[in-house]
């Protein structure tokens, strides 16, 4: 009995270790700095989803809408390889604080029904974001193009949709972006919109326009994921590997729609508005409530 007790002690005591050292790797000054890397590149990143968005709209180029096609598009400006190599370590740093968030809970979002949906939305987003890891070195050493990419996608789906069970593997896939957009869209229009900024540190129209911003963003971004999802579940139902799928292609079908030049036009904004919003949140970011 001692013995059992013992051996259940000692494990008790390796998880609160490892708890307290996630704890202390959450709040740690190199996780803070790597964190605000992490929110100024995905800042970045959308910024220039919506600028590319809003050329199509404004009829000045047809270039793609995602997220890879904006880190190959700022890997063409000037100093582009250096701004390739920090979106990478940016990259990196969202992705393991997502997984932070979502195992260590630094943010006490506890264990209800609640914390636990918005912890697994912490673990989609790293994922999501350490997806462009691989495209985004490969811009670097020249291995990679937006257009490779696309057909690597499409074969990888083929091989998923010939087993018995792909279809209903891309169609959960689907349910689930379509869950994270429109828990996005709630996250918002809700009253207690979480900025997770220093507003004690802002002026009270610094606070508010970051809040509006974020407000927008999050809403139009959670929108864009809602429609990403559709088109997922639509190749599912048909067990089709070509359905059109991803960012540009929700945001092609939008533009497809009566007044889709306005509703693109608007969506582009808001991509930008979740850019500006994450900029925002490099700058006063906060770890500890």
């Amino acid at each position: 009995m001692s013995a059992t007790n013992g051996n259940q002690g000692s494990t008790g005591s390796i998880k609160a270790e490892v708890k307290n050292a996630g704890q202390k790797a959450a709040f740690s000054p190199l996780m803070e700095a790597l964190t605000r890397v992490g929110y100024g590149v995905r800042g970045l990143i959308y910024i220039t989803m919506g600028l590319l968005a809003l050329n199509v709209t404004l009829g000045r180029g047809g270039a793609r809408t995602d997220q890879q096609s904006a880190i190959a598009a700022i890997g063409r400006q000037p100093a582009g390889m250096v701004l390739l190599w920090v979106i990478l370590v940016g990259l990196v740093s969202y992705s393991l604080w997502g997984v932070i968030r979502a195992v260590f809970d630094p943010l006490h979002k506890g264990k209800d029904l609640k914390g636990v949906v918005t912890r697994v939305a912490f673990l989609i987003s790293a994922v999501a974001y350490a997806i462009l890891i691989p495209p985004t070195y490969g811009f670097i050493t020249g291995a990679a193009r937006t257009a490779q990419n696309g057909a690597q996608t499409h074969h990888s789906l083929a091989s998923i949709m010939s087993t018995p069970w792909g279809p209903w593997a891309i169609g959960f896939v689907g349910v689930v972006i379509i869950a994270f957009g429109l828990y996005e869209i709630y996250q918002g229009f809700k009253n207690s919109f979480d900025t997770q900024l220093k507003t004690y540190a802002m002026t009270a129209q610094q606070a508010k326009a970051a809040t509006q911003l974020g407000r927008f963003g999050t809403a139009a971004r959670g929108f864009v994921f809602a429609l990403v999802g559709v088109l997922v579940c639509t190749a599912a139902y048909h067990s089709s590997s070509r359905q059109a799928m991803g960012i540009d292609a929700a945001l092609t079908a939008l533009m497809r729609r009566p007044y889709g030049v306005w509703l693109l036009g608007l969506v582009a904004v808001g991509l930008m508005a979740f850019g500006l919003y994450s900029m925002l949140s490099a700058a006063w970011f906060r770890t500890r409530r």
